[in-house]
């Protein structure tokens, strides 16, 4: 189509940009989480993109964000200053949503039977939020120094408040060694983890950071189950990350987690 300038061209999808607006992929979950999106606009959370349905090729259509986004995130977050930012947008998005039903049916990516109207092992009862899922800085647009928009709400889903802190914080503290920290994650020296960790949750708004650590660790171990179980169903990009090794690549960042779990306490 005339007019589209790409913005992603994957093996699982291919997102566009014509005018001021994003088209991508529809999926099973779209609608659920275009009413998360309609929610979030109704209360005046404007750091979120507005669905505007879907067009005449069955793409879904979203309103673009100005800024950068995707590797440009990376070195947002790796001063005191970008850090504090980006827990501020999680915990404003939280409280944004917290009010939100979703609609009878709901569907959310990542569930084994993608139906999310009940609660499952992972949502805590008394933490009524949807979680995004993949609050990682690749996802956040940023104009200069300041985060304007949370983008790719396909694993967004009911969970604890904690499941999006510690899949932020495993990239943000970071859970990786000081070769990817200086080399990958525009890190100027080798990172105080113990100290990014406990301000990016003095930032959100946490009481402490006592269990934060373990967290991440279990987030890291349920993101690999995740990505094994959207493989085993045939799912995209997953399943061709298996079929890559990308696996292995997830046991042993949750390995060195555990044997450098002193670095965060």
């Amino acid at each position: 189509m005339t007019g589209e300038e790409v913005l992603q061209d994957g093996v699982h999808r291919r997102v566009v940009r014509i005018g001021d607006t994003v088209r991508r992929p529809a999926q099973p979950w779209t609608p659920t989480v275009h009413a998360l999106l309609r929610h979030l606009a109704e209360v005046g959370f404007d750091r979120a993109p507005r669905p505007l349905g879907l067009d005449d090729q069955g793409r879904e259509v979203l309103t673009f964000i100005e800024g950068d986004c995707g590797p440009a995130g990376w070195a947002r977050v790796a001063d005191d200053h970008g850090l504090r930012a980006f827990a501020h947008l999680l915990r404003d998005y939280h409280q944004a949503c917290a009010g939100f039903a979703p609609p009878s049916g709901a569907t959310w990516a990542g569930d084994p039977q993608e139906r999310g109207e009940t609660a499952g092992p992972d949502r805590d009862p008394g933490e009524p939020v949807v979680c995004h899922g993949d609050f990682g800085p690749w996802n956040v647009v940023w104009r200069g120094r300041r985060p304007v928009g949370i983008i790719d709400w396909d694993f967004a889903r009911p969970a604890p408040r904690l499941h999006d802190i510690a899949y932020a914080l495993e990239y943000t503290a970071p859970f990786r060694d000081d070769t990817e920290c200086l080399h990958r994650l525009h890190h100027p020296q080798v990172p105080d983890r113990r100290r990014r960790l406990e301000l990016f949750c003095t930032a959100y708004g946490l009481d402490s950071a006592a269990g934060v650590p373990e967290a991440v660790i279990d987030r890291q171990q349920d993101t690999t189950e995740l990505v094994r179980r959207l493989a085993a169903q045939g799912r995209q990009p997953q399943a061709t990350w298996v079929a890559n090794g990308y696996l292995a690549e997830l046991e042993r960042r949750t390995a060195w987690s555990r044997a450098h779990r002193h670095l965060f306490a």
